[in-house]
């Protein structure tokens, strides 16, 4: 099962840039978005009717804001929108696609740098999603989380960690949160196969840095770990352009 993620920073503007054709020509299993920024009936036709898959979107209330999205082949047998917290829920950040051999959970977690506020916002975002995880896996159920978590774990996952030590993204509460996740038992997939430096997944586009690959690593795919035998690659699409951020995939043997 063929599994990829990507943060398309507005699905319009990506519809634009040749991400239907890209799409067609990967033809994942499952494909989730974020920062979608669109209502359902702001969804091009393109994407809408895409055949052999079936479709999900939770967007914002807010128009033009956030919204995660997910184009999948084989139906869900449940596919749940938030976390049933209407602070959280309301900013369309959360899919849940249940497949009965795992849990498949797509999130756009906030981004904390515009203020205090949303930083605080951001760090019970991430405390509500753990306690979700965990419920889950209470329930017994195998775990797939993805998405743009707007955090990067370690140094090795951005280019510059020294000088963005006070940065969010790269605040010890918001990698703190990281080590828990990792701690209650997820794994991150990319690390299973490539443990080195410089492969990135954000990079800023005013300052051109994808140019020079000064960027951050901040899109994952965690499994929880009785998935993990089932991972065969995890990979990162550093050569896809389109948005700010680039594609991650999963490959699962199930």
């Amino acid at each position: 099962m063929r599994l990829l993620s990507w943060n398309v920073n507005g699905l319009r503007a990506a519809c634009r840039k040749g991400f239907v054709d890209w799409f067609l020509s990967e033809s994942p299993d499952v494909l989730c978005l974020q920062e979608t920024r669109a209502n359902e009936d702001q969804i091009p036709d393109a994407v809408r009717n895409i055949e052999g898959y079936h479709v999900y979107w939770s967007p914002a209330e807010r128009k033009g804001y956030s919204g995660v999205g997910l184009l999948t082949r084989e139906e869900p047998a449940e596919v749940r929108t938030g976390f049933g917290i209407k602070v959280f829920d309301a900013e369309g950040r959360i899919l849940a696609a249940d497949y009965k051999r795992f849990v498949l959970i797509n999130i756009y977690f906030p981004n904390g740098k515009s203020s205090r506020e949303r930083l605080q916002y951001k760090l019970d975002f991430y405390d509500a999603c753990l306690d979700y995880l965990d419920e889950l896996k209470r329930k017994g159920r195998h775990v797939v989380l993805c998405g743009d978590v707007n955090t990067a774990h370690n140094e090795i996952d951005l280019a510059r960690p020294k000088e963005n030590e006070t940065v969010s993204g790269f605040l010890p509460e918001e990698r703190a949160w990281l080590d828990r996740l990792v701690s209650h038992g997820f794994v991150d997939t990319y690390r299973l196969f490539n443990k080195e430096g410089g492969h990135y997944t954000w990079w800023d586009m005013k300052t051109r840095a994808r140019d020079r690959n000064v960027g951050w690593r901040i899109d994952y795919f965690f499994v929880s770990a009785a998935l993990e035998k089932d991972v065969t690659s995890a990979t990162i699409m550093a050569d896809v352009t389109g948005s700010d951020h680039c594609p991650v995939g999963l490959d699962l043997d199930l």
